[in-house]
């Protein structure tokens, strides 16, 4: 029998971008068609923020092994220092995303839209510090060098364009890297990320 996940995919894949969809994300903050997977680690956004920046990201863990429960049980506080020596470095820190498109496509939620998630850090993006607070957050499962997946760019377009109708101020010029709001410190989604092939795709999405 097919695993919860790859019915999520097969689901996603099916998704059609609709305005009806974008107002459900909206209003919910919920991704059509994602797997809840709710992490403690999130907060209110301030009063005063718009959503206004799309912020890709990535993981694997452990480093550079793709397919196991390892990121969903550190965004939800749930790792074993023990299972793995990288995992004792980084047990104790609190953080999240607001989603994660795994290597096959399918998607897990962690935090809803409409809140803040942990994921950008200290983060500047056109003069605007803090970048929790107006932005969505959503990893890649993959590494700086590691080509990602057509699924996984075919989902990440999704996902950017149902926020990008929710929230219009999020443009095709406001998705961008953890490295660019926050150069030297980090380097995700590498250089093994196809911006080019991003941008198409969101050009290329159908609104129906």
């Amino acid at each position: 029998m097919p695993n919860s996940d790859s019915m999520i995919r097969d689901q996603q894949h099916a998704l059609q971008v609709t305005p009806a969809l974008a107002a459900e994300l909206k209003s919910t903050g919920r991704f059509p068609g994602s797997r809840w997977a709710p992490s403690p680690n999130f907060g209110p956004r301030p009063d005063s923020a718009k959503i206004s920046l799309l912020v890709v990201h990535n993981i694997s863990l452990p480093p550079g092994q793709f397919g196991g429960p390892e990121i969903e049980q550190f965004f939800c506080n749930q790792l074993d220092p023990s299972v793995h020596p990288y995992f004792e470095t980084i047990a104790s820190l609190q953080v999240s995303a607001h989603a994660l498109v795994r290597r096959d496509g399918s998607v897990v939620q962690f935090v809803s839209c409409l809140d803040r998630a942990w994921h950008a850090g200290r983060s500047c993006f056109d003069g605007e510090e803090e970048c929790n607070d107006f932005s969505i957050g959503i990893e890649m499962e993959g590494t700086d060098h590691t080509p990602y997946t057509p699924e996984q760019y075919q989902s990440l377009a999704m996902l950017a364009r149902l926020s990008m109708i929710a929230w219009p101020e999020i443009r095709t010029d406001r998705v961008t890297g953890h490295c660019d709001i926050a150069p030297g410190r980090k380097t995700d989604p590498g250089p093994a990320f196809d911006w080019p092939r991003l941008a198409a795709l969101l050009a290329d999405e159908e609104i129906v």
